[in-house]
């Protein structure tokens, strides 16, 4: 029986705003505090986005993991740029998807796997347009009417 994962942190507004290609799990690279942290769920992804920062790595930038107050002096800077764990294959097909135009790589959601170890899944998004909202959201109310509609006739 495996046990399932432990999600800290969820981007709700990403399927939202982003059509999702393609799904990556990465690893993070974090501190100490910034571990603590997030294992009493603390931290959030809703801001956030991965980029290359002038190589072959990414990074995950303005995700906030905010400080451990029992760290005292060994804490770490909450908005700082965490390097994400890929095979260096991977990081070059994703980083030659992200220099197409108009796709980016957006944190859907922050867990614990069944190892204890924290990863991150990143989207591999292109940006919806305002019309595109307006049908995902029509949809979204549709299937909640219809959901209604069946428990009440049931």
């Amino acid at each position: 029986m495996t046990t399932p994962k432990k999600i800290v942190s969820l981007n709700k507004r990403a399927r939202f705003d982003y059509f999702i290609e393609d799904n990556v799990e990465a690893g993070i690279m974090l501190q100490g505090s910034e571990v603590k942290s997030l294992r009493n769920g603390q931290g959030s992804i809703t801001e956030a986005y991965a980029s290359d920062e002038g190589g072959d790595e990414l990074f995950l930038i303005n995700s906030f993991i905010p400080e451990y107050s029992e760290a005292s002096s060994f804490n770490h800077n909450p908005r700082r740029s965490r390097k994400l764990l890929l095979r260096r294959k991977e990081i070059s097909r994703l980083l030659g998807k992200v220099r197409k135009k108009g796709v980016t790589l957006i944190p859907l959601s922050l867990y614990f796997n069944q190892r204890g170890i924290a990863k991150l899944d990143l989207g591999i998004a292109t940006g919806k347009k305002q019309t595109d909202k307006r049908q995902t959201e029509k949809d979204r109310d549709w299937k909640r009417e219809k959901a209604r509609i069946l428990k009440n006739k049931g």
